[in-house]
């Protein structure tokens, strides 16, 4: 469980050393929220799937909020690690555990008394209603636990370790299938029981990643009076880590306004986007690995002064995500039914899946540039940059254009072709500030 120095060495060695266990970790994340939909639709009805589906969207987007917001914690912990500063590192995370903790807290409070009114606003269809409601009860119930579970992962990406993240991941993986396979086959619980499972393995894997953490070398101190907060470290980490969480958190608000203009088409169409989602959430691994790889090796050179070095590995990076978003394409595009007949044995779902992912297969084509742009800038500081970015394509184009498409044709693909599109705009705003920044060592001025 080393950790991995990014300011020295060759680029693509420690990139792939990195990325490796992060892509692993992504995988196993994919499939812990896969399988909750995969074991539902299999051993449930249309509406558990739907249930799950909507539900699972809306906690995937509360989650991934607080991982982008633990982002700036992993930023300022890298860029203290490369100014040789590791020392202040206890501060930091003593800092993160109660700002999240408290974050965890107001969410396991309040979600479970919203899970009405949240289903109603996500346009749940009437079939599928009670179990969208339970799944959103039940896993909002245990968001402490899910923050805490990835907060310790961002964490660890911070200091160069990607291989604690993979093994907590791996745990859940492993737990939450098996009471999946319990609840929802065993006992026929249908959305309900995989929610109880989503949150029941994440319980363990946080108990399992402390104890893990216990008995670890870390690069830093750290006692029980760091376990504070303070004032500049606090704000330090607010101000990297909130335009990214406010940009994932929208920018997700997008696409749950995407699914519900599909909700509005039907228990089928909800049901078929659903189980597409969760393809994507694997087609999108490779992509969303560099990034998180981009943000720490950006980061950790930036506070060692070596931007030409970060730009060279981005450029690196980019390159070798883009052949593997080539075959996902292929996959996409020309064999969704095959990837949709996985998570449902429905053939009117697997159509509407398959249709749909056409789209987004054009999408993976666009994600590998993207994605290694978005972790140089978030390595760099440039948080709110790209937050701004973000919300431009979100709100200005993938939700009008999805929404002009479901009133003109009503078909899946053409309302998927909202995301690409907003994807091509994101990719030259990006490369016009870029350009405009001139990022080099001598140039770089935050």
């Amino acid at each position: 469980m080393r950790t991995i120095d990014f300011t020295k060495g060759k680029i693509m060695k420690s990139l792939i050393l990195f990325a490796g266990p992060v892509l692993f970790a992504m995988f196993l994340q994919a499939l812990y929220s896969a399988a909750d939909l995969l074991i539902v639709g299999k051993f449930a009805t249309k509406a558990d799937v739907s249930g799950v589906a909507i539900g699972s969207q809306l906690m995937t987007t509360l989650t991934n909020m607080i991982v982008s917001f633990a982002t700036g914690a992993t930023i300022y912990l890298g860029q203290k690690i490369g100014e040789k500063k590791a020392h202040e590192g206890g501060i930091i995370i003593g800092n993160a555990i109660l700002f999240f903790g408290l974050m965890g807290l107001l969410m396991s409070l309040s979600l479970p008394l919203l899970s009405g009114p949240l289903a109603h606003l996500l346009k749940a269809p009437a079939q599928s209603f009670t179990q969208t409601k339970h799944y959103i009860m039940i896993c909002g119930g245990g968001a402490m636990m899910i923050v805490a579970y990835n907060v310790l992962g961002a964490i660890f990406r911070g200091i160069g370790d990607s291989t604690t993240p993979l093994i907590t991941v791996a745990i859940a993986a492993l737990i939450n299938v098996f009471g999946d396979l319990l609840l929802v086959n065993g006992f026929h619980m249908g959305a309900a029981g995989a929610a109880i499972a989503t949150v029941s393995s994440q319980t363990i894997s946080v108990i399992i990643s402390l104890l893990m953490i216990k008995g670890r070398t870390l690069p830093f101190t750290m006692s029980k009076q760091d376990i504070r907060f303070k004032r500049t470290v606090t704000k330090q980490i607010i101000i990297f880590g909130l335009p990214i969480a406010l940009q994932d958190f929208l920018v997700s608000l997008s696409f749950l306004v995407l699914l519900a203009i599909v909700n509005t088409l039907g228990v089928t169409a909800s049901a078929g986007v659903g189980v597409a989602e969760k393809v994507c959430a694997f087609l999108m691994l490779v992509p969303s690995a560099f990034m998180q790889s981009m943000s720490s090796f950006v980061a950790q050179n930036k506070g060692a002064g070596k931007v030409d070095r970060a730009i060279k590995g981005v450029k690196i990076a980019i390159g070798f995500s883009s052949l593997i978003g080539l075959v996902m394409f292929v996959f996409a595009f020309f064999h969704g039914d095959m990837l949709g007949s996985i998570f449902s044995s429905d053939q009117s779902v697997i159509a509407a899946c398959a249709q749909y992912l056409k789209a987004y297969g054009i999408d993976c084509l666009l994600t590998c540039f993207l994605f290694c742009l978005v972790g140089f800038f978030n390595g760099m500081g440039h948080t709110t940059f790209v937050m701004i970015q973000g919300l431009m394509s979100a709100f200005l184009i993938r939700i009008p254009v999805a929404y002009i498409m479901s009133m003109m044709t009503g078909k899946l693909f053409f309302i998927g072709l909202a995301i690409p599109a907003s994807t091509i705009v994101q990719i030259i705003i990006c490369l016009l500030y870029l350009r405009k920044r001139k990022f080099t060592a001598s140039a770089v001025n935050l």
